[in-house]
């Protein structure tokens, strides 16, 4: 039986292997430039609503860091209130959501931040996490949609390994288990037994130059 592996990912955050450590992934440690002051007179109000909601993200992210994620949650609200097209306050209310096992929540939130920006490379990977026992083949779609943009993204080659093998599509499972390791060596104790050999084999043999 293949192991299953879950892997999160934030913004700015070191990606967390579930199986292999305890802890929460980082909500978002950065975040859009400070709104300028106005340069004419006292600030007008969007001016005022954009600071607003700035400061309201900083301190949901600093509620995050500290595993306040009910007070988190208060302030990406009060952000999503000022403006509803903050990407980033509805990203961080899904990764609290999936946190806290809420799955419908999480997708929910991961959609609206999809409908701002489309490509929004994080939200597309917990996506793909949320709905890879259930929907494979969009899981599919989604982690090539994003090795696509980032050939360098390794635990999204191997969970598209991982979605692959579930479809015994072993070739395709070793080619993508062989580009996760050759981005990242340390995932290679991740892999599962039956691709572990071909994935070390294939990855080295890419690095060299040589063929299988």
């Amino acid at each position: 039986m293949k192991k299953r592996i879950v892997l999160w990912t934030g913004l700015a955050a070191a990606v967390v292997l579930a199986n292999a450590a305890t802890g929460w992934v980082q909500l978002f440690t950065g975040g859009p430039e400070p709104t300028p002051p106005s340069v004419s007179g006292p600030q007008a109000p969007a001016d005022k609503r954009a600071a607003r909601a700035e400061a309201l993200l900083q301190v949901g992210i600093k509620q995050g860091e500290n595993k306040d994620f009910a007070g988190a949650t208060r302030s990406f609200r009060q952000v999503l209130d000022l403006n509803p097209a903050t990407k980033l306050a509805w990203y961080n209310l899904g990764v609290i959501a999936q946190h806290d096992n809420r799955t419908t929540d999480a997708r929910t939130a991961y959609d609206h931040a999809l409908k701002i920006d489309p490509n929004f490379a994080s939200a597309l990977y917990n996506k793909a996490l949320l709905i890879e026992s259930s929907h494979p083949d969009q899981t599919i779609a989604i982690l090539r949609r994003i090795v696509r943009a980032d050939p360098k993204a390794a635990t999204a080659y191997l969970h598209l390994g991982q979605a692959l093998a579930k479809k015994d599509r072993d070739g395709e499972a070793e080619d993508a288990f062989a580009l996760a390791v050759r981005a990242d060596p340390s995932l290679l104790r991740f892999v599962p037994d039956d691709f572990r050999d071909a994935a070390s084999t294939a990855s080295t043999a890419t690095e060299t130059g040589t063929t299988r």
